[in-house]
């Protein structure tokens, strides 16, 4: 994989999911106080993570835009466009979104590798959506078709009185522009071209016009627009669109009142996750945006309050949040079903909200849960071979495929493909997630097989990191830069491997920890005391350098709080940082009454022919793969939590 070269324009502005960076076009310069290292940075070596990006490269892009063209998504733009003449195809009006997801996932995909033939049907792609805007800047398939004559749109209805009415309730306008605008970004860093970026600008302008300088009050349902904004902000350095974001999320209770699209209270007032999982996780992601380019301390207390109820109450062992069925939601807190709902996206912006709050805060704790949602509610909602997906992740299967009609209780697709198009371009840039910096502070938060290259103020830092994590704990950092560079490491000590498998009591390892992680500078052991979570090494670092991090990679069993309900008797284990599950296949036993002990130990054995490679934990009586691997083989009964047996 070689990294494509690009723009100084692209590193000023910091190329991430979140595009943070050190510095804003604000006068006042507030930002994030700490800044992720792009992933046009990182070089992903062999292991792991380059696999998973590999795939979704090859196969799961030109997958999710094979169906975009089947299912009509592509020709809705075409139609509106005037290119062909045609009616809206398909039930939902933010299907918009799916295409501009993947094609941001394509334009990542570019900036890691050259691709002539991915860059050339790309650029057709944003040839039909310019061609679909209206004069004015409106950009909305199903009003410009005028679906509703003809297709009765009961999720996504609009008033025929007029444009944006209906925009707070179920027209998702505002929604699918969102994610337009973040594709339009990526296009612009990947290529240099402006001919997505000036749609989206144009958009964004008439969308200041009718919010701001007409004063009509509308505002999102669902929320996503203001995270499209901030990034428009910082591309452009046009104010009026984080001030725009800002008032979206201000007046949100003054307009629409409703719990289950988190407007039941002013932003600044709420302390606990409620509703719409996803709509809630965007949300809070763009107030830490927010807050972070406004200093506004108000936006800071509230997310902090309500991510400590998530991480308290409401979080699976996965990392999966929106436990509820019912309106893919937060629910009551403690109330963590074995068949939670789990959606993949809101997993997704789980990560992300959890970054910007690491960004904010600088605490490892933020990355303990980024990292649990990352590998295991995440990427269980994809197949191995990158063409078949989970929208909700259930953590129980009796074995029926009934609640996915697909290929092993997987979907090639929905007809709500939020979910695919998401993982399209969360998974390029994975990446961006591993290192951080600010100043000569430099992060090592995720283990990756990588080479990385960092600005400090002192110079270039070049790093090898060399990991076979997650199935290993040995992780080496061999710096390269010839020139020593003072920097302080701050190297994470997951939450896991110090005993605590998340930053709460919702959840606790039944036994104590056997090994202990060392941590050794160029051979020598060294004392660790933790600063936040890390493992601080202050020097001057240069070519022959290495520091060495010995994580305790053992099966660990796992216990709920006692007022989680529906865990009363039951038991999960861990390894490293993966979640693990028991698939019928591989056992003799029935799964779904399996027994385990407080105290069960297993056997850990890599097996490179299984599922892609994995550690495969062996018990007295079951055996047990990690969660994100499950549904690969065939349909069948899989468990997470097991009967305890003392």
């Amino acid at each position: 994989m070689k990294i494509k070269s690009v723009s100084l324009l692209v590193f000023l502005f910091c190329l991430t999911i979140m595009v943070s960076c050190e510095s804003s076009p604000t006068e006042s310069n507030i930002d994030y106080p700490i800044a992720p290292v792009d992933f046009t940075q990182v070089k992903l070596n062999e292991g792991f993570w380059k696999d998973w990006v590999e795939t979704v490269h090859d196969e799961t892009i030109p997958f999710a835009f094979q169906k975009c063209e089947e299912t009509g998504r592509i020709d809705n733009f075409i139609f509106a466009g005037g290119i062909k003449e045609g009616k809206f195809q398909g039930n939902y009006g933010f299907n918009d979104s799916d295409l501009y997801k993947i094609m941001e996932g394509a334009a990542y995909a570019l900036l890691i590798e050259e691709d002539p033939e991915l860059a050339a049907y790309l650029d057709t792609l944003v040839y039909y959506v310019s061609e679909a805007q209206e004069e004015d800047g409106y950009l909305y398939t199903a009003w410009t078709l005028k679906a509703n004559d003809y297709i009765d749109f009961s999720c996504c209805t609009y008033s025929e009185e007029g444009q944006w009415i209906e925009t707070q309730n179920s027209s998702h306008e505002f929604y699918n522009v969102g994610h337009m605008y973040e594709a339009a970004v990526a296009h612009y860093q990947a290529t240099g071209s402006r001919t997505f970026l000036d749609v989206a600008l144009k958009n964004a302008d008439l969308i200041y016009d009718v919010c701001i300088t007409q004063g009509n009050n509308y505002v999102p349902g669902h929320q996503e627009i203001e995270i499209g904004l901030v990034k428009l902000y910082r591309i452009s350095g046009d104010e009026r669109y984080l001030q725009l974001a800002k008032h979206l999320l201000d007046i949100r209770a003054d307009v629409l009142d409703v719990e289950y699209s988190q407007a039941h209270l002013p932003v600044t007032e709420q302390s606990e996750a409620v509703g719409h999982a996803v709509r809630a996780n965007y949300m809070y992601s763009a107030m830490a945006d927010v807050a972070a380019l406004t200093g506004d301390s108000a936006y800071l207390e509230a997310i902090g309050r309500i991510w400590d109820n998530v991480a308290e109450k409401k979080l699976s062992i996965t990392g999966g949040v929106g436990a509820s069925r019912h309106g893919e939601a937060y629910g009551e807190n403690y109330d963590l079903p074995n068949h939670p709902y789990n959606e993949t996206c809101a997993a997704i912006a789980n990560v992300y909200w959890n970054h910007r709050m690491f960004l904010l805060h600088g605490d490892s704790k933020y990355m303990d849960i980024l990292e649990r949602s990352l590998y295991n509610g995440v990427i269980s909602g994809l197949s191995l071979d990158g063409t078949l997906f989970f929208y909700p992740n259930t953590l129980q299967h009796d074995g029926e495929a009934k609640f996915n009609q697909g290929v092993n209780g997987r979907s090639p697709w929905f007809n709500c493909s939020c979910c695919p198009s998401n993982l399209s371009r969360f998974v390029p840039s994975v990446a961006s997630y591993a290192y951080a910096s600010k100043g000569d502070d430099i992060y090592v938060n995720l283990f990756m097989n990588s080479e990385v290259s960092v600005e400090t103020p002192g110079g270039e830092l070049i790093i090898s990191q060399h990991s076979a994590y997650p199935w290993e704990g040995s992780i080496e950092l061999d710096f390269q830069n010839v020139e020593a560079v003072r920097a302080d490491l701050h190297i994470r000590i997951p939450g896991w491997a110090q005993n605590t498998p998340v930053p709460s009591d919702l959840f606790r390892f039944t036994d104590e920890q056997q090994a202990q992680h060392v941590l050794q500078v160029n051979g020598e052991a060294v004392e660790i005391a933790l600063v936040k979570g890390y493992a601080v090494l202050q020097g001057e670092w240069k070519r022959g350098d290495r520091i060495t991090l010995e994580l305790p990679m053992e099966d660990r069993v796992i216990v709920a709080h006692k007022d989680v309900s529906a865990k009363t008797g039951l038991l999960a284990v861990q390894y490293g940082p993966l979640v693990y599950c028991a698939e019928q296949i591989d056992n003799n036993v029935d799964v779904l009454e399996a027994r385990i002990g407080a105290d069960s130990r297993f056997e850990s054995q890599f097996n490179p022919g299984l599922l892609g490679g994995i550690n495969m934990l062996k018990g007295e009586e079951i055996n047990l793969i990690p969660y994100y691997a499950w549904a690969n083989r065939e349909v069948g009964k899989m468990n997470v939590w097991f009967n305890r047996i003392n």
